[in-house]
């Protein structure tokens, strides 16, 4: 999970966006008034993930201005245009995530994260896959061995969605902060104060100012 710093002005966000791409994209140009795929895709970290690259700039964008944020956005090549009318993740409250997210789409969630630190508290299951040779098979693992799990609370109604990332010695604070990934579903999941259906596996995190 990758620490995101959201863009202070929109010319700080057109020049960090308008970059040229990486150094193969030879038909990519910088400072030409519009923001390519390839471009696009160098800031956020990633090579052809339309998800993860929308999530990046909806979480990049998020400290601008209405209208900061709407010329940036005018910037986007056509090709982008259209994908972030496909790709554009929903913001959501952690109680509406709970009730209304869909596995397979992306989102972004704030809310303050408790570590979730003992099988005895939440018992959930993922799906890795699992190589050998040309087949690939599925096994059912907890999902606390593979990743740092957190209750995200609602305010509003006290709600907990379940946010996880990969596993680091470095745990997040009981602070406010913004989460964007890719909402996934448990296999199974039994939990002593909330019933959990989903989880979002986090890809960007940003911490908010109180």
């Amino acid at each position: 999970m990758r620490k995101l710093v959201p863009y202070k002005t929109t010319r700080n966000a057109l020049a960090a966006l308008d970059n040229g791409g990486r150094f193969y994209n030879l038909l990519t140009k910088s400072a030409d008034g519009e923001i390519a795929p390839a471009e696009l895709a160098k800031v956020a970290g990633v090579y052809s993930d339309q998800q993860q690259m929308f999530l990046f700039l909806e979480m990049a964008l998020a400290a601008l201005p209405e209208d900061g944020a709407t010329t940036v956005v005018s910037a986007l090549s056509p090709e982008l245009k259209k994908a972030r009318r496909r790709h554009r993740p929903a913001m959501l409250s952690p109680a509406a995530a709970v009730t209304t997210g869909k596995p397979g789409k992306s989102l972004i969630v704030t809310g303050v994260p408790r570590y979730v630190q003992s099988n005895t508290d939440f018992v959930g299951f993922i799906m890795i896959p699992i190589s050998t040779g040309k087949v690939t098979t599925f096994s059912m693992v907890p999902i606390m061995d593979a990743y740092d799990v957190y209750e995200v609370r609602d305010d509003a109604s006290d709600a907990n969605f379940l946010v996880a990332h990969a596993r680091t010695k470095t745990k997040l604070p009981a602070h406010r902060t913004t989460f964007g990934g890719i909402l996934k579903k448990l296999e199974k999941s039994k939990a002593k104060t909330s019933a959990h259906h989903g989880y979002l596996d986090a890809l960007f995190y940003t911490p908010q100012s109180d």
